[in-house]
């Protein structure tokens, strides 16, 4: 991906304690693990977050040049992605009418604070509606790579532009639909419900990449199969048969590997917001 020399935005907020490799909250891998098996039943993560011990303040250590160096410039690749979505999402809020406010991210290590509560690196990237801020550790780019075998850093960009979707979601009506149906609907049509605007992100991050590549020519070779690669490693079907052995699609708020990236394509081929209502197609053929 071309990123480099490109606008950083003033809208990332660097929460990181010390340089080197953050503690993860809860237990680390295990309550990732533990995340994951909450949401794929079908539950809300933010609730578990909400009653995870603060952990005390690490010490710093010494600093490692070379990790410092590296941090740093996946912080300046973070702030130009963010710009990047900035740009093309004022565009095009501009082309409907309407005025698109930007959104911050946060960047923390282990575990800090949101308005939807504690927002720790075990859960991975999320954003928070309350108060319209996407957060992310860092650490977790490790964890596509070793652990979900997704690396590359366009792939690292489609993280950021999905979460950058659902605020794009929330300014436009569809955050608040979805999640005022909880309690509402049984739990398979929650579940339905949370794969729609999950596909629809997808779709919307695939939107940001034709936008982007339009105005800047931001891919390389290679790009596109970083991003769907990174879609389909986190579908989940995928998901459920890593972790548990067996599939269980009622369960799934997310969508498989194979709708996740055919979503994102949809949005890249298109670049038309217009083209992506996942709540108008029936279901069996998302």
């Amino acid at each position: 991906m071309r990123w480099q020399g490109g606008r950083q935005s003033g809208n990332v907020e660097d929460r990181r304690g010390t340089p080197g490799r953050p503690v993860m909250a809860g237990g680390g891998i295990g309550m990732l693990v533990l995340i994951i098996i909450v949401i794929l039943l079908g539950g809300d993560p933010r609730a578990l977050l909400q009653n995870l011990p603060q952990q005390p303040p690490q010490q710093a250590g010494p600093v490692d040049p070379e990790v410092a160096a590296a941090d740093d410039e996946l912080k300046q690749f973070v702030s130009v992605v963010l710009a990047d979505t900035e740009d093309v999402w004022n565009q095009l809020f501009q082309e409907m009418g309407s005025q698109y406010p930007d959104p911050a991210l946060v960047l923390f290590s282990g575990q800090t604070r949101s308005a939807c509560g504690f927002a720790s690196a075990a859960m991975g990237p999320f954003y928070c509606p309350a108060d319209q801020k996407v957060y992310i550790d860092l650490a977790f780019y490790d964890e596509m790579k070793t652990r979900f075998g997704a690396p590359g850093d366009f792939a690292q960009a489609y993280v950021i532009a999905h979460e950058i979707g659902h605020h794009v979601q929330n300014q436009m009506g569809i955050l608040d639909k979805v999640h005022s149906l909880q309690g509402r609907v049984s739990k398979a049509e929650y579940n339905e419900a949370s794969v729609r605007l999950e596909l629809q992100a997808d779709y919307l991050a695939g939107v940001w990449a034709h936008h982007a590549q339009r105005l800047r020519n931001i891919l390389e070779p290679g790009d596109i199969e970083e991003a769907l690669n990174a879609a389909s490693a986190i579908g989940d079907d995928r998901l459920q048969k890593q972790s548990q052995g067996y599939v269980v699609p009622d369960s799934f708020t997310h969508g498989t590997s194979a709708q996740r990236s055919r979503w994102f394509r949809k949005g890249l081929e298109s670049g038309r917001v217009e083209d992506g209502n996942t709540f108008d197609i029936p279901y069996d053929e998302l």
